[in-house]
């Protein structure tokens, strides 16, 4: 369990945002997004600055550094992906937005001169093709909104790629206080420009949206800070796609969606995918020798 406690921590982080997308449908029904987005990072904010309050004392400057470089990343992405969606389909900016998973092994090529691993990056593709099984409307056009998406799908893999760089070096706590609170006040910053600063919630939208800032936003991204430590940002990327997954099943079980094949084969390629990077097929090539050296 020690050995795959990245992986585990990791699949709940995309289990919490797979409940995200129900808590996210609902609070848009009386809020903005960028009043959601105010809202969730101004809760993690305040949370993990009381909580955790003694970290917080004992940041150093490069910890602080590295935690607004993550804030930021995470702003853009959040906003790029908000306002991709007001020009494209959901299930478009979903399948775009989940391009990050091939760009992060590019990154540590393209900035470290780190050789992408072969059974990563087929992972990687088979995790883009599983949500575009699932998610995508097949229709080849590609608008603003899809290039805003896909710019998003690059601000979330340097953040994916950063948060593993930076958990070397940097307390884990530390910079999710930091990117919370870089995030919180550029969203408040951005409903302030907007003119958005009065909401007009009902009860059933703030409790959505509280629930984006405890358990997808607090829980999840300190989660996932922490998880990183204990596996590749390739990986990670790989088992933060199956965010689509939990999500379609959360989607089917509260929201009444249908199933259909083409989510079951989604979630297969999914499945297939996190299998290929975690065991590099391993127990095929086992199996083919002791097969190969039994006959001869």
């Amino acid at each position: 369990m020690r050995k795959y406690s990245g992986e585990i921590g990791l699949l709940l982080v995309a289990v919490i945002w797979g409940t995200g997308f129900v808590a996210g449908a609902v609070s848009l029904e009386s809020l903005t997004p960028y009043q959601v987005m105010a809202i969730r990072f101004f809760i993690a904010a305040l949370l993990m600055s009381v909580i955790f309050r003694k970290q917080f004392r004992s940041l150093t400057k490069p910890a602080l550094g590295a935690g607004i470089a993550l804030g930021v990343f995470l702003y853009l992405a959040f906003t790029l992906q908000t306002v991709g969606l007001h020009y494209t389909t959901p299930s478009k900016n979903a399948f775009l937005t989940a391009v990050n998973v091939v760009i992060v092994p590019f990154i540590g090529y393209l900035l470290y001169r780190r050789k992408p691993d072969k059974y990563g990056l087929i992972g990687a593709v088979l995790a883009m093709l599983g949500v575009g099984v699932l998610s995508l409307e097949f229709n080849s056009s590609l608008n603003i909104g899809d290039v805003l998406t896909l710019l998003c799908a690059v601000c979330f893999a340097f953040h994916i790629f950063y948060t593993g760089e930076f958990v070397k070096r940097h307390d884990p706590i530390g910079l999710t206080i930091i990117q919370m609170i870089v995030a919180c006040l550029l969203s408040v910053l951005a409903v302030l420009f907007r003119g958005e600063a009065v909401f007009h919630a009902d009860a059933r939208g703030l409790l959505a949206a509280s629930y984006l800032g405890v358990f997808s936003t607090t829980i999840a991204f300190l989660l996932q800070t922490i998880a990183q430590k204990f596996t590749t940002e390739t990986k990670a990327a790989i088992i933060l796609s199956t965010e689509a997954l939990f999500g379609t099943l959360f989607s089917v079980l509260i929201l009444h969606e249908t199933i259909t094949l083409r989510m079951a084969v989604g979630s297969v390629l999914i499945l297939i995918a996190i299998v290929t990077a975690e065991t590099k097929l391993d127990f095929i090539k086992n199996k083919t020798s002791r097969r190969y050296y039994g006959d001869h």
